[in-house]
């Protein structure tokens, strides 16, 4: 197990916690009060409006059924680590690394990459496969390989990628 791996902890909802998890989307939503956790003491502690936006984006993610895990922004990662975000080897994460396509530093001989850089190059990365994918069903559109049917389908992943992205 990786340090990224203990870092991190990947959070499913289960079945039984999504319909708890909705409702409790619906009731941050209603935005009615200021949100407040309870001790065991009844002791009511107002909770400050950074955890409360972090709160309701994890829960908004959980409600859907997505999973979620957090990592500090400023977490530096080695090479191990960023290509196993990646889904790439770590020889090719080299590469990328020494054609600078990602920012990193050296800690001694090794490598360090900041999470947040990484996950700049991953969604510049996704965008350029999705721009080339909309040009590719263009091309075949033009040479009339390509149906209405097949780009409502399309459409519709590509909605679901960004939606499993965001």
């Amino acid at each position: 197990m990786t340090k990224l791996n203990k870092l991190q902890k990947l959070v499913f909802p289960s079945k039984d916690e999504t319909q708890a998890i909705q409702e409790l989307e619906q009731i941050l939503h209603s935005g009615s009060s200021q949100p407040k956790l309870v001790g065991l003491d009844r002791e009511e502690i107002a909770i400050p409006d950074s955890v409360y936006c972090v709160l309701r984006q994890v829960i908004e993610m959980m409600a859907s059924g997505r999973a979620v895990y957090l990592v500090p922004l400023e977490h530096e990662l080695t090479t191990q680590e960023a290509a196993e975000l990646l889904n790439v080897s770590r020889p090719f994460l080299i590469k990328l690394l020494e054609q600078r396509a990602i920012p990193y530093s050296m800690v001694g001989t090794h490598r360090r990459i900041r999470y947040e850089d990484l996950i700049a190059y991953k969604e510049q990365r996704d965008n350029q496969r999705r721009d080339c994918l909309k040009r590719l069903t263009q091309l075949s559109e033009e040479m009339g390989l390509y149906d209405d049917e097949d780009e409502d389908n399309f459409n519709q992943e590509e909605a679901n990628f960004k939606q499993d992205d965001g």
